[in-house]
């Protein structure tokens, strides 16, 4: 994959691999000492049915997405489900 910035992605829509739109990236997280992403942040769209949605969700629900679930990033950041 090749190299994209950060402050490209802010606000991009995250899509499930099967067509569903979860939502819009909020941030990503990292291990500060090591330096790896670990998860996407994705403010959930109002009608996204949560009960068909693997991922944890952190305090404010906003869904965590593991950074390995990460297919694509183009027009919409693709992740597997």
């Amino acid at each position: 994959m090749a190299d994209i910035l950060a402050e490209n992605l802010s606000g991009k829509a995250v899509m499930g691999a099967d067509g569903t739109e979860l939502g819009d990236l909020y941030n990503i997280t990292m291990d500060l000492k090591s330096g790896q992403l670990n998860n996407l942040l994705v403010s959930p769209h109002e009608q996204l049915n949560s009960e068909r949605i693997d991922f944890d969700s952190d305090e404010t629900g906003r869904l965590q997405v593991p950074v390995a679930n990460v297919q694509a990033v183009r027009d919409y950041i693709v992740v597997a489900r």
